[in-house]
């Protein structure tokens, strides 16, 4: 199963707005460059768009996928219980450590949203990056086996 980067966004600091960019260099053990959140496990966030699409259909509500403020929009491929799991974005090794649960800032953004993505790992993953590399929109992503 292959799919594709659709978005990307850096958070330069905690709390702070979601800025879209075409590329983001990944950091060995730190996530990407830029962004707030680097170091431990929650290096960089990855969000389905189907599972986004999905949850907000839910609520008949338009919202970009930038509210859901992952780092990394991929469709075509499942995150789904994939705990341990190597992705592969481009060149870049990201291993998932486990699903990203929605806070109180998704229900900020729309009413019962934080409901909508908090089951069937909706919400997205988060891991740590292996390897020094760049991630691009429409680079391919899957899973090693």
């Amino acid at each position: 199963m292959t799919g594709r980067v659709e978005a990307i966004w850096l958070k330069r600091m905690k709390q702070g707005p979601m800025d879209p960019v075409n590329s983001a260099e990944a950091i060995a053990n730190q996530g990407l460059k830029g962004n707030a959140n680097q170091r431990g496990k929650r290096q960089v966030t990855i969000l389905e768009a189907e599972n986004w699409e999905y949850a907000t259909g839910q609520l008949n509500a338009e919202l970009p996928p930038s509210k859901r403020r992952a780092n990394i929009l991929v469709r075509g491929i499942s995150l789904k219980e994939r705990r341990q799991s190597i992705l592969m974005i481009g060149n870049v090794r990201i291993q998932i450590y486990g699903e990203t649960k929605p806070c109180e800032q998704m229900e900020a953004a729309q009413s019962g949203l934080k409901e909508a993505l908090n089951t069937e790992w909706r919400g997205g993953a988060y891991g740590v990056v292996l390897n020094d590399g760049r991630i691009n929109q429409g680079d391919t992503v899957s899973f090693e086996t």
